[in-house]
């Protein structure tokens, strides 16, 4: 069957991608007005649209989840409602991924983001690992997965710049597990990563703002644990390391980076305070406002270097090597809807069937649960806490995506305050097990986008780059969500 790759069909999803994305920012933000079907309906327009477009192995996905909602509808009075609430979570998926996209977009085009790019590839070995992981975090926050795209690139350049094909190989698996393991280890207390998001939806009586200081711990341990162990790796002693050259431009090349974040982190905190609102409903609508704004200062900056004088040419002439501005406002944003979006296709298809999967299956487990006489509430809270550590990333090892595992899994435990413990310390496990998936699955993102750059598989890239580093934080974190969930409140 071949697929429905066209202009009126990306029309089609863009319009529908914005029509859910517009929808779940009003759900988010308590705006009257909105239908109640209309959210899962859009979805399902977007999904059948989806599955006429990408390849057979991701119409298998979808296969999968009409198969659970048949059996569910089947055996469960109240499928109904666990279809609905499958489909809302597909769209807050969906929604959250093109609020985060609007962003990326406009980021990776910024001369100001490659520049600071540049600066922190450019560091000295002594340096350079920690200046990538910080780094890969900053940049996290503002390209989700195309923090990994952008520094990977540059830090691939860097390396085979190195005439010594031994040094350059060691360089680049060096950046390159700098940057995977800044980029996962944000995945613990960022507001702009799916991990908190999912996380908090799914644990009742669970937010950002009471998870974010231990998720940052999280942050400190994963990268700390990286950092050790990339220390402790020395080249050897007959390899003779090239001094390097000081980074032209500074650590004022971070500014632009550091401008956004600070934008960024005042406008969700002044936001929540002012609001309620959860933060990821409020990252929902601030990431694409800061997106359009940066947008039309590109576009006005655009314009006034293509204006006639700008050499301060008294005839008036354009000044030499100028270029006309570049495509208007409107045109830019048709682009984003009708271009950009659509090519995520692959990305949104599995991410989105991930959640309807997972909470379609949820409840056929539980009858499953039940049969084998398996009892959640009858084991101690810290082992609970701890096997998320553990269970997300060897549920990775087998294909499930942290979307997929959390929402299959989390409704199954008991609830927090059955367990004794607080909501917060079943979010700090949950994003701690989901980080930890990133560094050590064969099939996320982020070891498929490092295997890329590296030309090494995405199975090297998880078992054996990251394999140690993966049981010595596996360990680390386990202690650590159980001190906080468990040993902290009992003293």
């Amino acid at each position: 069957m071949s697929f429905a790759r066209s202009p009126a069909w990306d029309r089609a999803l863009g319009a529908l991608l914005c029509a859910v994305m517009a929808m779940v920012m009003a759900r988010e933000w308590g705006l009257p007005g909105l239908p109640g079907p209309a959210i899962p309906l859009a979805v399902l327009a977007c999904i059948g649209v989806l599955t006429i477009q990408v390849p057979m192995r991701l119409r298998a996905f979808v296969a999968v989840g009409a198969a659970l909602g048949a059996i569910l509808a089947a055996t469960d009075p109240g499928a109904g409602a666990t279809a609905v609430r499958a489909l809302e979570t597909a769209g807050f998926i969906a929604a959250f991924f093109c609020a985060l996209a609007t962003l990326r977009t406009v980021a990776q085009a910024s001369p100001g983001m490659q520049r600071a790019g540049a600066f922190l590839a450019g560091q000295s070995p002594g340096r350079r690992y920690l200046a990538l992981t910080l780094g890969g975090q900053m940049f996290a926050l503002l390209l989700n997965y195309g923090a990994i795209q952008l520094l990977g690139t540059l830090a691939v350049a860097n390396a085979r710049a190195e005439r010594d094909p031994e040094i350059a190989a060691l360089r680049t698996k060096r950046m390159l597990l700098a940057i995977q393991r800044g980029f996962i280890s944000s995945l613990p207390w960022s507001p702009m990563g799916f991990g908190m998001a999912i996380t908090t939806t799914m644990v009742p009586g669970g937010s950002w703002a009471q998870a974010v200081a231990p998720g940052l711990v999280t942050a400190v341990l994963m990268a700390g644990i990286g950092w050790a162990l990339d220390a402790a790796v020395k080249p050897r002693a007959g390899l003779q390391i090239p001094p390097r050259t000081v980074p032209a431009g500074g650590w004022r090349a971070m500014w632009p980076l550091a401008v956004l974040l600070t934008v960024l982190g005042a406008a969700v905190s002044g936001l929540f305070a002012l609001t309620g609102i959860r933060v990821p409903g409020l990252v929902l609508v601030i990431v694409p406002a800061m997106a359009l704004l940066w947008l039309a200062a590109q576009r006005a900056a655009e314009a006034w270097q293509a204006a006639p004088g700008m050499a301060n040419d008294p005839a008036g002439r354009e000044p030499p090597g100028s270029s006309p501005a570049g495509p208007g406002l409107g045109a830019r944003l048709a682009q984003y809807a009708f271009v950009e979006l659509p090519a995520y296709r692959g990305e949104l298809t599995l991410l989105m069937m991930a959640g309807i999967i997972g909470t379609l299956g949820a409840p056929l487990l539980v009858p499953v649960k039940a049969m084998l006489g398996i009892d959640l509430a009858a084991l101690p809270a810290w082992v609970i806490l701890a096997g998320f550590v553990w269970i997300i990333p060897l549920a990775g090892q087998v294909g499930m995506n942290p979307i997929l595992a959390v929402t299959l899994l989390a409704p199954l435990i008991p609830a927090p305050e059955t367990m004794g413990v607080s909501p917060t310390a079943l979010v700090v496990a949950i994003t701690a097990g989901w980080a930890l998936s990133g560094a050590c699955s064969p099939f996320t993102a982020t070891t498929i986008l490092i295997g890329g750059f590296a030309r090494t598989s995405a199975l090297r890239v998880g078992l054996v780059w990251n394999g140690v580093y993966t049981a010595i934080t596996a360990v680390a974190l386990s202690v650590w969500v159980v001190v906080f969930g468990v040993l902290l409140p009992a003293i």
